[in-house]
């Protein structure tokens, strides 16, 4: 499944840089569509219906392949979606790191996770609302 997992990343990186562009914690932000049992639809459109107001000819070949992840997450057993979203936090830390060897804050942004916390955000709480937190993440291997 490792191959599953690194497939999502490569489908999906090149469009996060736009799709969530205007973030203050884009890691925060995938880890709001990946963090329940099933990707976060409803967030997602959410994030492209913002894009597509912005810039509307860009988004339209974003919206399948955004569908395309959420299949893909779908799919994946519970072990699979907690790996990846471990490599995200990963991603989002070497991110910090690298933005405070730039002379950035050391601090993680406003909103950004704890490693043993659910992401943070108006999103997070609906996906709560909705029973989305059944699954415990373990972030340490």
């Amino acid at each position: 499944m490792a191959d599953a997992i690194h497939a999502i990343a490569r489908q999906v990186r090149p469009h996060t840089a736009v799709l969530l562009a205007g973030a203050d914690d884009p890691h925060a932000e995938l880890l709001t569509l990946v963090w329940g049992p099933q990707f976060d639809r409803e967030y997602a459109l959410a994030l492209w219906a913002s894009f597509s107001q912005q810039q509307p000819v860009e988004a339209v070949p974003l919206l399948p392949e955004l569908l395309s992840v959420g299949a893909r997450f779908d799919a994946l057993g519970r072990e699979d979606q907690q790996r990846l979203r471990r490599l995200i936090v990963r991603h989002g830390a070497f991110a910090t790191r690298a933005e405070a060897e730039r002379g950035g804050s050391p601090d993680p942004a406003p909103g950004r996770p704890k490693p043993d916390q659910p992401p943070r955000g108006a999103a997070t709480r609906a996906a709560a609302e909705r029973g989305g937190h059944d699954l415990p993440v373990r972030m340490n291997r």
